[in-house]
């Protein structure tokens, strides 16, 4: 995924257990300042969805078990969207600047994925104190660190 306007940064590894980002060299003077902030918000790509079905999908039969018959894809977080775009507030336990690797605690994407942006996480501006969901998900946990205890796969259809 590279065209004139929209390069990688970087690539999400999964090795096991482990996860982390590798920035390419170019981009790691960009680190500075990040020390300190306990997460941070990592835009990438769905590389493995970008072909024109994928982009064409607009809607989709019941991908939550609870939820509406058909869903529209940005009701969504499915990767079948116009554009493969995805968005994870991680947490990082561990950064080094000087090799541009951000190791991270979870992040719901493949290795090899490319990254294309990365951005501290500041609760000024990315917490919302009461966030309203439909009712069909509004038992899902309430954040990231309680997500991982919960079943997710008792809520997809696939």
């Amino acid at each position: 995924m590279e065209n004139d306007h929209l390069k990688p940064i970087g690539t999400i590894h999964v090795e096991g257990t482990e996860m982390f980002i590798e920035l390419d060299e170019r981009y790691r003077q960009g680190l500075a300042g990040l020390d300190g902030f306990s997460h941070i918000n990592v835009l990438w790509w769905f590389s493995e969805f970008d072909n024109q079905e994928a982009r064409g999908m607009l809607s989709s039969p019941q991908p939550y078990k609870q939820a509406p018959e058909v869903m529209g894809v940005f009701a969504t977080r499915s990767p079948l969207r116009p554009n493969p775009l995805a968005l994870t507030a991680v947490s990082v336990l561990d950064l080094d600047n000087q090799t541009g690797i951000i190791k991270i605690a979870y992040i719901d994407a493949n290795d090899g994925t490319p990254v294309l942006d990365i951005k501290p996480y500041t609760p000024s501006l990315d917490r919302v104190e009461n966030p309203q969901v439909p009712s069909w998900c509004d038992h899902w946990p309430k954040s990231v660190e309680t997500s991982g205890a919960f079943n997710w796969a008792e809520e997809f259809n696939f």
